[in-house]
């Protein structure tokens, strides 16, 4: 029996020796390595936070303790070792287990994860609710992958130093965020104050001080001094300056080290940041190879690291593709991203335009504020940013862009349902946020030709806010372009009893509900709208059969998407129309492959199909 599989928490944990723990991460890196490669999943990152969260494992007990993770795609190894070993053979998938931290999944997951920056916030909130009602308990937040270029973290930590409450924040720094210290005396000089005597010796000097008269002034003077020389020997101070203890940067592949820079840092009793050194796919060749394709990735052979199948083009290159052809046309046009330039497609543009790309990290709120400044001023800025993380953003999006009717386009790439990553990643609720934007023109394509006809409209022709919002992966079976910018109403059938209205990508289930429903008797009218800002509703009723029956069906949380909007503005135009509507409904939606979500929702052909006859 393998160490691994006797591994089910802190108790079990805190039994092994050093030696059995060096054997354990080999053994995790196997089993991340071989249950990924199944499910797919978010593979490098794990790999990298392997010592990392056995050390934390070990330390902190975490069905009491709080261990909060930022960007919760790291979460594997904790839990791994958290009892559910078992639950790996269906990462991801439908009513299986979730990918990031569920709470509703374990009293070890301390809180969902899914977006960036916001660990320390949580943490703090804990910790200080903690000491209100004075219990007993650590807390810790875990915030790496680039979520400490977000300002929000550094908001919370500037909080948290103030505060002086007790938590510990690790920066698991896999060089993508904040610098290594450099050269042998630094390195030496954090050794030291990272030990515990050094630390020690730091009390005992204190209370020494305030003990003679006049304490505080030299205490004060002797701890400015050193700060001084502190400053010019070592660059990262900036964690200090805002209250925290800094320790590290320590190996983040050293087990025991960790163990025992967590235990002097929990013993220090105030808020401390321990900054970890650590690389993305470690102990796997190919994930050190390209971290990058190994971040997020599906079904892969675990001995070669290749992906199965042939990749076609995608919504996201398509968007790619014509953003490089708009730019050797319109030298005003440039890009933002906040750090998704591969997710979104932009590698291409930023290797033909450098300069005309900005990668402004893990920062949404900036990106959109900045695309506003940059419009202001004359360029035609194109904020390529996913549904769910542009949610960050609408404050800025409102002020910064709309209320001035600033020429800014914004890409919506992953909208409606995106799978595998559920509740914190599905696209479904830009539609309800942007259509209360004045100015905003809401366009959604329904194939890759279109999205590349209503960029170009946005970029060459229109003068204003535009989102352009379309979904995670490729073309379905509808590939052409129909769409023309001055009538936002496609029809894609005629039939006499019922009128099914929907946009995007989910024609083709609505047009395979029609063919279902033709075979049994029923002929359905089916009309794409291709822009959802405005319901024209005397448009739609001029193009509708007779009958005023019409159902409308869409990827978007109920509330958050048109039905109501269209069913007034077709009352306005027919008092006898009646419109019944199929959606996502009012809670949060799980994690699964697509078609099986549609299935569960009845959003699939036969669901539709069967609710229209209800309907009738």
């Amino acid at each position: 029996m393998s160490i691994l599989e006797t591994i089910n928490g802190h108790d079990d944990l805190v039994a092994l020796t050093a030696s059995q723990r060096g054997i354990l991460c080999k053994e995790i890196r196997e089993f991340l390595v071989s249950a990924v490669s199944r499910t797919g999943g978010h593979l490098a990152s794990n790999l990298g936070a392997v010592e990392l969260t056995v050390a934390l494992e070990t330390v902190f007990d975490t069905r009491k303790d709080r261990l909060v993770f930022d960007v919760g795609h790291q979460s594997y190894v904790h839990k791994l070792l958290t009892g559910r070993r078992e639950k790996f053979a269906d990462l991801r998938q439908f009513g299986g287990m979730a990918g990031f931290p569920k709470p509703s999944e374990s009293v070890t997951d301390a809180f969902v994860a899914g977006h960036a920056s916001s660990s320390v916030s949580i943490a703090l909130g804990m910790a200080r609710a903690r000491s209100l009602q004075r219990e007993d308990y650590h807390v810790i937040a875990l915030i790496g992958d680039g979520a400490a270029t977000g300002g929000m973290a550094y908001e919370a930590m500037n909080d948290a130093g103030d505060s002086g409450v007790p938590m510990i924040v690790i920066l698991n720094d896999n060089e993508m965020s904040i610098d290594r210290n450099v050269g042998g005396f630094a390195a030496h000089l954090t050794r030291l104050r990272s030990g515990k005597k050094y630390l020690g010796a730091k009390e005992w000097y204190k209370g020494a001080v305030m003990k003679l008269p006049g304490g505080k002034v030299i205490y004060r003077f002797s701890a400015n001094a050193k700060d001084w020389i502190k400053r010019s020997l070592l660059r990262t101070t900036i964690f200090e300056n805002m209250g925290l203890d800094y320790l590290g940067p320590v190996d983040g592949s050293d087990t025991e080290s960790l163990i025992e820079i967590l235990q002097t840092a929990r013993d220090l009793n105030r808020p401390v940041l321990i900054h970890v050194l650590t690389r993305k796919g470690s102990g796997y060749a190919p994930a050190e190879e390209m971290p990058a394709k190994f971040h997020g990735i599906g079904a892969f052979d675990p001995a070669t690291g290749a992906t199965a199948g042939i990749r076609k083009e995608s919504f996201s290159d398509a968007f790619g593709d014509e953003m490089i052809r708009l730019a050797k046309e319109e030298p005003r046009l440039c890009a933002i991203t906040a750090a998704m330039p591969g997710g979104t497609g932009l590698l291409g543009f930023k290797e033909q335009f450098p300069k005309r790309l900005f990668d402004v990290a893990i920062a949404e709120e900036h990106a959109v504020s900045m695309s506003g400044g940059l419009a202001k001023q004359g360029m035609i800025p194109v904020a390529a940013i996913y549904s769910t993380f542009l949610q960050r953003s609408f404050d800025q999006i409102m002020q910064d862009t709309a209320m001035l009717n600033q020429h800014v386009i914004f890409a919506v790439d992953r909208a409606g349902l995106v799978g595998e990553d559920g509740e914190t990643h599905h696209g479904i609720y830009d539609i309800g946020f942007l259509r209360q934007v004045p100015n905003m023109k809401i366009l959604c394509p329904a194939s890759c030709a279109e999205l590349r006809q209503m960029l170009s409209w946005a970029v060459l022709k229109h003068n204003g806010p535009v989102a352009v919002r379309y979904p995670r992966g490729g073309n379905r079976e509808y590939t052409d372009a129909q769409w023309d910018a001055a009538c936002p109403v496609v029809c894609h059938r005629q039939g006499k009893d019922v009128t099914l209205v929907t946009y995007g990508v989910l024609l083709e289930q609505t047009m395979e509900a029609a063919q279902l429903l033709h075979h049994s008797g029923v002929e359905a009218t089916v009309l794409r709208l291709t822009e959802v800002s405005e319901i024209n509703g005397a448009l739609i009723r001029s193009v509708m059969p007779e009958t005023g029956v019409v159902v409308c069906l869409e990827e978007a949380c109920a509330g958050s998407g048109i039905k109501e909007t269209l069913a007034w503005e077709l009352r306005k135009a027919d008092p006898d129309c009646r419109v019944y509507g199929r959606d996502l409904g009012r809670r949060f939606v799980t994690h699964g492959s697509i078609s099986e979500l549609y299935r569960h929702f009845g959003l699939d052909a036969q669901g539709i199909a069967a609710f229209v006859r209800e309907v009738l």
